[in-house]
Formats: structure tokens, C-alpha cells, sequence
């Protein structure tokens, strides 16, 4: 900064030694304002550009932070589904065993149904014999009572080809069951197994079943409250960057003001001197 210098040859109009010594102080004092005013400027330039700098960084922590947390939403959507999958074949499993377990019974069940009725046919048919050989040594013997008896013969088989039918059936059934089941075993394995992977909680029930390392969920669990606390970071950083900023402009405010009162005091002075 240029300051007003006082022309020597003014001393003999009244400037003495004192009012000199005033002016030189009143000048010293303005060039140390005016480093101050230097200094304050430098640091309210390096806490702007820092103050810029961290509100990029907290901008982009903001972002990594709500993208983090939308795959940490989206993982655990998909663990529920997972889980859901999980215990639908679970249920569907038991189910099935149940089924097959009924399906079992029901075809031990007709196969005696079968034999029963295949008995019943022989009996019908020695005592139709039986019958019609007495019909020949008497003739009084009713031809209603052998045509009841022939026609319950034919009823007894008809009821047999009829049970056989069921039976077969019922082993299709049985068998369509049984690769149904199998179906539903591996579903319920691979299920557990997605399950396992996404969450590292191991299943007994499933065959190799081994999580090595943290889970999906666990990482992106992990990497959701890394990005939250690096913001908690950034923004606790922004914040009191702008407050060293207001703090600077503040004292800057005030050399500024003074270095301008300084400089009028000065220009006054030398001014008074000069009349």
C-alpha cells in the first residue's frame, strides 16, 4: 500500500518533531493493518477453496451414502423373497412326503381291495358251479337263483378289472409324486442354498452347504454404515470449515475497517500538517 508522505521542507510551517513522530506511528500502524489485512485475505482465500472443496466431497458422500443404502434395500428385498422361497418349499415338501405317505396307504389299501374281490370272484364262481351241477340232479332249483348268481359273478369281476384300473392309477399318481418330490427337494435345497449365500446363515439340511467370508447382505450392510459415517465425517468437516470461513471474514471485516479508519486518520493528519 502507497501512503501519504509528509514533504520535509513543511516542517518550518509548524509540523514538530512530535506531530512527525505521531505521523510516522499513524503510518507504521497502517502498514501492519494493512499485512494483517494481507493475511486475513490469504486465509479467508484457503478456507473458501477448502469450504469448496469439502462440499464436493460431502455432495459425493450424499450420493455414495443413498446409493449404498438403495442396495442395501434391494438385498434385503431380495433375502425376504429368498426366505419366502425358502419356506414355501419347505411347506411344499412336507406336504409332498405327506401326500406320497397317503398315496402309499391308499395303494396297499386297493391292492388288498383287489385280492378281496379276486377271492369273491372264486367263491361266486365254485358255488355257480355248485349250482348248476345241482340244477341237473334237481330241475326244482330256481334258473332266477343261477342267473343271480351268474350275474353276481360277472358284477365281481367287472368290480375287479375296475379296482385294477384304480390301482394302476394310483402307482402313476404315486410315481408322478415321487419325481414331484425329488423336484421339490432340490428346490428346497438350491433355495436354502440362495438363502445361505445371500445371508451366511448355514443350513444343516442343505448338502455342501459352506458360507465362506461375510454374506452379500453382510457387505452391503457393512458398506451402507461405511458410507453413513464417512458422511457424518464430511459433513462434520463442511461445518466447521464454514465456521473457520465466517470466523475469517469477520476478522477480516475488521482490519478491513480499520485499516480504512487508519488511512483517514492519516490523510487527515497530513492534511493538518499541510495548512
Amino acid at each position: 500500500m502507497e501512503t501519504q508522505k509528509l514533504n520535509p521542507r513543511s516542517y518550518r510551517y509548524g509540523v514538530t518533531e512530535k506531530k512527525k513522530a505521531d505521523l510516522d506511528a499513524l503510518t507504521i500502524q497502517i502498514i501492519d493493518t494493512d499485512a494483517d489485512v494481507q493475511h486475513q485475505s490469504a486465509i479467508v482465500a484457503s478456507l473458501t477453496e477448502k469450504a469448496q472443496t469439502f462440499n464436493l466431497f460431502l455432495t459425493e458422500a450424499d450420493n455414495n451414502r443413498t446409493l449404498a443404502l438403495s442396495n442395501k434395500n434391494t438385498v434385503d428385498q431380495v433375502v425376504q423373497n429368498s426366505l419366502d422361497l425358502k419356506n414355501n418349499s419347505e411347506i411344499a415338501l412336507t406336504q409332498m412326503v405327506t401326500a406320497l405317505e397317503d398315496i402309499k396307504e391308499v395303494a396297499i389299501e386297493t391292492k388288498t381291495l383287489v385280492n378281496k374281490l379276486i377271492f369273491s370272484v372264486e367263491v361266486i364262481n365254485k358255488l355257480s358251479n355248485v349250482v348248476i351241477q345241482k340244477k341237473a340232479l334237481n330241475p326244482l332249483i330256481s334258473d332266477e337263483l343261477i342267473s343271480k348268481i351268474s350275474k353276481a359273478g360277472t358284477d365281481a369281476n367287472n368290480a375287479v378289472a375296475l379296482t385294477l384300473i384304480a390301482l394302476k392309477s394310483i402307482f402313476a399318481t404315486q410315481a408322478t409324486a415321487l419325481e414331484a418330490e425329488s423336484t421339490t427337494t432340490l428346490e428346497r435345497q438350491q433355495a436354502n442354498s440362495l438363502y445361505s449365500m445371500l445371508t451366511g446363515n448355514e443350513n444343516t439340511d442343505v448338502l455342501n452347504s459352506q458360507t465362506k467370508g461375510a454374506s452379500i447382505q453382510e457387505l452391503l450392510d457393512s458398506a451402507y454404515e461405511n458410507t453413513k459415517e464417512y458422511y457424518t465425517l464430511m459433513y462434520d468437516a463442511n461445518n466447521r470449515t464454514i465456521l473457520q470461513l465466517n470466523i475469517a471474514n469477520v476478522n477480516l471485516n475488521k482490519v478491513q475497517i480499520k485499516l480504512k479508519s487508519l488511512e483517514s486518520g492519516l490523510a487527515a493528519a497530513n492534511a493538518a500538517a499541510l495548512a
